[in-house]
């Protein structure tokens, strides 16, 4: 069989759809013709025009071609595309079309089609190419597979239209690149406009057009933007999440408008500004629109705006009901949930100075924090932010355990099922399940900060990761605590809150921890993403499946995390009932002497009470038994990606999570290279000191006697992520090795001034251009409608006793 390699971008079905009456060819320009070297010397332009059947034109040499080795393979053009183009046209014919039942039934796949033509062409491709550091011909052909069905939520839930140039003696053109996206905010000289960039279709003032034919063009805009067209067009429309299912008519279109002749080709100016470098009509005086649009590009917006009559079709709350009871519910938004109006702040009534204490919730002043970051660079300001509900639970559950002047051993003797429950459910109301966390999170905005993976054990997070943020600046840690919404309902802590009285203890600790750290600014105490996000959770979860086959997890290779897994297990037979217990202490092999259980008794009842993480109370374990759960989050994955998404580096106290980041180097070992040799030498040949109770670590940071390593680390990060292979500068990595060691004498100096309590960590950072990144992580990026994070994680540091 002979194998296809000229690949039609464009289909010729789709082209075809352009003739003028009668006519079996298009007329196409080309938008950057040849230069031909004249005898002089002097450059003269080719042929721009020419006429052309549809088999050769909007077509590419290999450009979804695979190869092996010296095979070349067509399964993408024949498959794939096959399948999609067969059901894109029937679904495209069916929309130019009056048939409702024929929208209903190709709904799916039109919009599917859409997204796949969006991403199809050279300039789509290059644009996914941009997405990632480096891509083989192969990895592009599997990412452009991966992230099918990008846009569809964000398309299907806005207002769809469908315009007519049946009166008009203009008709539409098509482009190379037919899946035009216009943004008023954004004129095409923008640097966002920049190739192969668009506006993003989540953006509230993006409209998408796309020609369905010469008669007919589909004109999709975001809600928000169409009930209001004076909104900031370059803002996130609300829930801006992709891939979350949603519930939409399939036959509400707007289909009135007949455009003059005017709109048609000011909408053909529109679409050909964004094309790549063809453009083809059914007639050559269409292929011109801009010598007779006057309207300036922000002012193009008027054709593109459905009419305000129409509207009514979208939006809106709705309700199912089920014969079982159940009621679905969605807003216009495709929220399933109403915001809850504890989490909103009121819009300011006057812009902030700069003592003001930010908008965004961090506790500093807005001259410190938020002024100088261009808008798209902070926190969003109408939320809480994730301070203020840490801060929020914290007083909730000082609240309801009435902690003022309690000890440890009251809390825990006073812990009720009913405490329990409510501690999750006032978690659960900070963090609904509609929850966008990636516009909380901090931004890649030049600030030094770590994402920790590692053991969210009390016993464990004290020893180096509190102490980590006198040197590697902010410290972002996973929330102890379990969301109960993202369980099934009888496995929820709100549901079964005896199940949980050891594990409640274990987060309470943790929490109460950290919190003082928050409070200050040093650490960022966030949720687990994938609690917000299911298409996030699902894709996370293949991922370390396929990962987990090549590297095992096993607690013996930790002997910090093997240790506390045994404390656990000692502690959960504590919790056995008396009756039990004696049972089981009865039928143990005896020593020489005799042992009295009544005699031992009192003894296992005192090593309950002076284990701070036993629980107190009698029947602990219960019928169902006790959850023992090992957090060590977040994972390989969430890791990359919260270290990118904020611009952070990744710290961690864990070897097996150390060997995960290892490998993911060592996977694209080609394209990065090593830096910064001298300074890892130094680090790794100087220990560092952690102090373990959060006033000195509050006492130390404030008096910066810790500052110049910080300075160093950040230094380092910055100079590693500018950088660019073949690019490193011998001196200045000299010079900062130098400032590490002195700066270190100063630190150990101020810590043996204080006299505080602290554990000795060794330090193995490893520092590589174009350093730690996987695919799968950018992708996961890209699907979560991230706009600003870094390509790879520059740096990444270990601590190990």
């Amino acid at each position: 069989m002979s194998v296809t390699r000229k690949n039609h971008f464009v289909p010729q079905w789709h082209q075809e759809r352009f003739f003028a009456d009668g006519k079996n060819t298009l007329f196409y320009l080309n938008l950057a013709p040849p230069m031909h070297t004249r005898r002089d010397g002097s450059l003269k332009p080719g042929n721009s025009l020419f006429r052309s059947p549809t088999s050769r034109a909007f077509v590419q040499q290999d450009l979804y071609s695979t190869f092996f080795g010296t095979d070349v393979d067509d399964e993408i053009e024949r498959k794939l595309f096959g399948d999609i183009d067969a059901r894109g046209a029937e679904a495209v014919r069916a929309f130019t079309g009056t048939d409702q039942a024929a929208w209903h039934s190709n709904f799916e796949n039109f919009f599917e089609y859409l997204d796949i033509q969006m991403l199809r062409t050279p300039k789509g491709l290059a644009w996914l190419r941009k997405q990632y550091p480096e891509l083989s011909q192969n990895e592009l052909m599997q990412e452009m597979q991966s992230i099918q069905m990008l846009n569809i939520t964000t398309w299907t839930t806005g207002v769809r239209e469908i315009v007519s140039a049946e009166q008009s003696p203009t008709k539409f053109i098509v482009t190379d690149h037919p899946v035009t996206i216009y943004n008023h905010g954004v004129p095409p000289t923008d640097s966002r406009n920049r190739y192969p960039d668009d506006p993003s279709i989540a953006l509230k003032g993006s409209q998408t057009v796309y020609p369905l034919g010469a008669d007919h063009c589909l004109i999709l805009t975001n809600l928000e933007y169409a009930q209001e067209p004076g909104v900031e067009p370059l803002v996130k429309r609300t829930f801006a999440r992709r891939f979350h299912p949603a519930m939409v008519s399939t036959i509400n279109f707007i289909r009135t408008r007949q455009l003059t002749q005017e709109q048609v080709v000011e909408v053909n100016f529109i679409m050909k500004a964004r094309a790549e470098k063809h453009v083809a009509a059914g007639r050559e005086e269409w292929l011109y629109p801009e010598k007779t649009v006057t309207k300036s590009w922000r002012d193009l917006r008027t054709t593109l705006l459905p009419p305000q009559n129409g509207l009514f079709h979208f939006g809106g709350e709705m309700y199912v009901g089920y014969d079982d009871g159940r009621v679905d519910y969605q807003d216009q938004f495709g929220r399933s949930e109403k915001p809850r109006p504890w989490l909103i702040k009121p819009a300011r009534a006057q812009p902030l100075k700069p003592r003001d204490i930010c908008g965004c919730g961090s506790g500093f002043s807005f001259g410190d924090c938020c002024k100088s970051k261009p808008a798209h660079l902070r926190p969003i300001w109408s939320e809480k932010s994730i301070r203020e509900r840490n801060l929020m639970l914290l007083t909730g559950v000082a609240n309801l355990f009435e902690m003022a002047g309690k000890d440890w051993n009251t809390v825990r003797r006073e812990m009720t099922d009913e405490r329990i429950s409510k501690v999750y459910s006032m978690y659960e109301s900070l963090w609904p399940r509609e929850t966008d966390l990636l516009s909380l999170l901090p931004k890649p905005d030049g600030t030094l900060r770590s994402v920790y993976t590692g053991s969210l054990h009390p016993k464990l997070i004290t020893e180096f990761a509190l102490g980590s943020s006198l040197y590697f600046g902010e410290i972002i840690i996973q929330h102890p605590f379990i969301n109960p919404g993202s369980l099934v309902k009888k496995m929820r802590p709100t549901e079964d809150p005896h199940a949980y009285r050891g594990e409640i203890l274990k987060s309470l600790m943790t929490f109460l921890n950290i919190m003082p750290l928050v409070e200050i600014g040093l650490v960022h105490l966030i949720p687990d993403p994938c609690d917000f996000d299911l298409h996030l959770r699902d894709q996370m979860m293949r991922m370390a499946s396929t990962r987990r086959k090549m590297l095992r997890f096993d607690p013996k290779d930790d002997p910090r995390m093997e240790k506390v897994i045994q404390e656990d297990m000692h502690r959960t037979m504590l919790g056995i009932p008396e009756k039990a217990l004696r049972s089981l202490l009865a039928k143990m092999p005896q020593p020489d002497t005799t042992i009295d259980v009544d005699e031992m008794m009192p003894f296992i009842e005192q090593m309950r009470l002076d284990d701070p993480l036993a629980v107190l109370q009698e029947n602990s374990l219960g019928s169902g038994g006790q959850l023992e759960i090992m957090k060590m989050a977040p994972n390989f994955e969430m890791a990359m990606y919260l270290a990118q998404a904020t611009g952070a580096q990744i710290l961690t106290d864990s070897p097996f999570r150390w060997r995960e980041l290892q490998a993911a180097l060592n996977r694209r070992y080609i394209g990065t290279e090593t830096a910064l040799q001298n300074l890892q030498v130094a680090i790794q040949a100087a220990p560092l000191r952690f102090p373990v109770d959060h006033q000195a670590i509050e006492a130390l940071g404030a008096s910066g006697a810790s500052a110049e390593i910080t300075s160093v680390f950040r230094s380092a990060f910055n100079y590693i992520r500018d950088r660019k292979v073949g690019g490193t500068k011998p001196n200045f990595e000299k010079h900062l090795a130098a400032r590490f060691l002195r700066g270190k004498r100063v630190a150990d100096g101020a810590i043996d001034r204080a006299d505080i309590r602290y554990g000795t960590g060794k330090v193995t950072s490893l520092f590589r251009v174009n350093g730690f990144q996987d695919n799968t992580v950018n992708r996961l990026l890209l699907m979560s409608s991230s706009e600003h994070h870094l390509p790879w994680v520059p740096m990444a540091s270990y601590i190990s006793r």
